[in-house]
């Protein structure tokens, strides 16, 4: 394995131990992000991740003579951190609502995520103006920015005031974050995993996976694992979408819709579960409770079931249960303080791309997989939490310690050849970041519309 600096061997060091299991990927190609932080060493650990455990899982199970070789492609990870379908003749929706951005206020900068109209009201609602961005603007001049913050979430929308390293790690949450691990594994009461049909060529084929997650670290790691064919049904709300990513994140999925809110629509979500080999979800804690799919619950209707879910700002503290987003926690946490101060600039600044959902996302698709394994080893079946909070942590001690010249847009030999055809028009995908000998990443449907298939295993 290539070990270029002091922050890519301690994040891979970490990675590994919160997995469990030994990195056997190799390394190819140079280059960094331009980041405060060592963003690119962190996409080519995580990915990394997703690779040595299927080299793993394909050796235990006996589908090659030998643990075959892997691979991570340094620039096409960095890459697949930004976005991976690249449209040829049409354009995606902006990424931000007109409201969504930073704001400064009385006494720092606070960040709105109002994508999600529910969002927009309660921001707009919090501050007592209308849906103009103009007018949130004037308002929020006058809020002390922490205050803002609570008044937001108490109205049931999310933002986030920025705060430095040093103030991060005073607050209650982040003391909280920080005692977490990375990958929280708890032993659950379960029989053996269901026999699937993995092949060498495709050694997640057969596995079901049940996807109960929005934008955007839980998509990522699912549509990971539908790369390696498992069969990945992805379940939304009747009135939920999100045009801007939806033709990057159910590559290889089919997606249905539910109301879980309904009789109805419980019942064939259990239908569904009784299914599934592995469920990966990102409510928040205590929410699945409430609708009557508690973890007891979802532990008797699936006794082998892989549980593996996420959250935003980790899973003990005061703020477990507050909704987040990547943009959110970075502002939250110190690494968009920290990013302003490096840049020389007088205005909060994020990462180059969401690497905190992309690295988490490619977290739990490896805890998904070294699961799976443990299960074939006869070792039980294990559950798995993660949060991106705990992945910012994980960054934030590794400063970036060289310059960063990687470009975030891909040059054509970074796109595959092929054509993929989806609802919205052609597309062309980046290359997979991912090699395994015998084992191509690849994904049998092109990316598709929520909603656009039933509710039910095939």
């Amino acid at each position: 394995m290539e070990r270029g600096g002091s922050a890519r061997l301690g994040g891979m060091k970490e990675i590994a131990s919160a997995i469990g299991l030994e990195l056997v990927h190799s390394i190819r190609g140079e280059g960094d992000l331009p980041s405060r932080f060592a963003v690119t060493d962190l996409a080519v650990a995580s990915v990394g991740a997703v690779a040595s455990s299927l080299a793993r899982l394909i050796d235990v199970t006996g589908l090659a003579s030998r643990q075959p070789a892997a691979s991570v492609n340094r620039h096409l990870a960095s890459l697949w951190f930004a976005q991976s379908v690249h449209p040829q003749g049409w354009e995606l929706p902006p990424l931000w609502d007109a409201i969504a951005g930073v704001y400064e206020g009385k006494d720092g900068w606070i960040r709105l995520h109002t994508n999600l109209p529910h969002h927009r009201r309660a921001a707009v609602r919090a501050l007592g103006v209308a849906e103009d961005r103009h007018a949130v603007e004037g308002a929020i001049r006058s809020w002390a920015v922490d205050d803002l913050e609570a008044a937001i979430a108490q109205a049931g929308g999310v933002s986030a005031a920025m705060r430095s390293m040093e103030a991060w790690a005073q607050h209650p949450q982040g003391r909280a974050v920080a005692d977490e691990p990375l990958v929280a594994w708890r032993e659950a009461d379960g029989g053996s995993v269901r026999d699937w049909q993995g092949t060498l060529e495709r050694p997640l084929a057969g596995l079901r996976v049940l996807d109960l997650t929005r934008v955007l670290a839980g998509p990522v790691a699912t549509r990971t694992l539908a790369g390696f064919g498992a069969d990945v049904l992805r379940v939304d709300p009747p009135d939920w979408d999100e045009p801007n990513v939806v033709p990057d994140i159910t590559l290889g999925k089919r997606c249905c819709r539910l109301d879980l809110r309904s009789a109805e629509g419980v019942q064939t979500f259990k239908e569904l579960l009784a299914g599934a080999d592995v469920l990966v979800h990102g409510y928040r804690p205590g929410a699945l409770d409430g609708l009557g799919l508690g973890e007891a619950e979802r532990r008797e209707i699936a006794p082998s079931l892989i549980d593996v879910s996420l959250d935003a700002y980790g899973w003990t503290g005061p703020w477990a249960g507050r909704r987040g987003f990547d943009s959110l926690v970075q502002m939250s946490c110190g690494i968009a303080h920290a990013g302003m101060a490096w840049a020389g600039r007088d205005v909060p600044t994020p990462l180059p791309v969401q690497a905190l959902d992309h690295a988490t996302g490619y977290l739990i698709a490896a805890s998904v997989i070294r699961a799976l394994t443990s299960a074939i080893e006869g070792k039980g079946i294990w559950n798995a939490r993660l949060s991106l909070a705990r992945t910012a942590a994980l960054l934030m001690q590794y400063p970036q310690e060289r310059p960063g010249e990687l470009a975030k847009q891909p040059e054509d030999g970074d796109l595959s050849a092929d054509m993929e055809e989806t609802p919205w028009g052609p597309a062309r995908r980046l290359k997979p970041p991912i090699s395994i000998a015998g084992t191509p990443m690849r994904w049998d449907r092109p990316a598709c519309e929520l909603g656009s298939s039933a509710p039910g295993w095939p």
